[in-house]
């Protein structure tokens, strides 16, 4: 497999989750800002969109959109325990977390990294934002992770767009239950691999 990722974009989720499968695959860095590939390759032919994540199968087949991804790496690899066994409550309920992040939280900071977006507009991008941060946080009181005390998909998720805070100016240091779970994130050994791949973290 081959996944296309650009350093700290919402690849990393997709990136984290493969180190955390085991499987094999080849990471190929697709910049956002440029849309080639190091070796001058126009990503746009491989995704009309340009954008990642892109997970390319061995037989050719691509996979886009980072939530789908995510769980077609987990139901790969079911006995690691990535994701709840389709067709369950707990199931539908990691969906609802990937759902929410995807479009409430990752769509949240789109408009504050876009150069377009009018200054008087910012400030209520963000109060939307921390309204929602505010809810996961408490929704995190008494758990280790989003789904209760095993760690998901979901989880490097949310750790993963939650790090795109400090770049737009919005604090997130007063969510402590959301801060606990960043930490816990942040050590395990696939999320240390992922990020030093990606430059994001220096090696040890």
């Amino acid at each position: 497999m081959k996944l296309y990722y650009s350093p700290g974009a919402c690849s990393l989720s997709v990136h984290i989750t493969l180190h955390e499968s085991g499987l094999a695959f080849e990471p190929v860095l697709a910049s956002t800002k440029t849309h080639q590939l190091k070796d001058g390759t126009d990503y746009y032919s491989i995704n009309p969109l340009g954008a990642v994540p892109l997970l390319e199968l061995d037989d050719g087949t691509r996979l886009t959109e980072g939530p789908a991804i995510v769980q077609y790496i987990a139901d790969l690899v079911p006995d690691q325990q990535l994701a709840p066994p389709n067709g369950t409550l707990a199931r539908a309920q990691l969906q609802s977390w990937l759902n929410f992040i995807s479009t409430e939280l990752h769509q949240g900071f789109s408009p504050l990294f876009n150069p377009a977006t009018p200054a008087d507009y910012k400030p209520v991008a963000i109060n939307k934002l921390l309204s929602r941060l505010k809810w996961v946080d408490g929704e995190l009181a008494g758990k280790s992770f989003l789904m209760g005390d095993a760690y998901s998909v979901a989880d490097p998720y949310l750790f993963n767009v939650t790090n795109w805070a400090r770049f737009v100016g919005v604090d997130i240091s007063g969510f402590a239950n959301l801060a606990a779970l960043r930490e816990r994130v942040a050590a395990r050994p696939a999320v240390q691999a992922a990020m030093k791949a990606e430059g994001l973290v220096k090696p040890s």
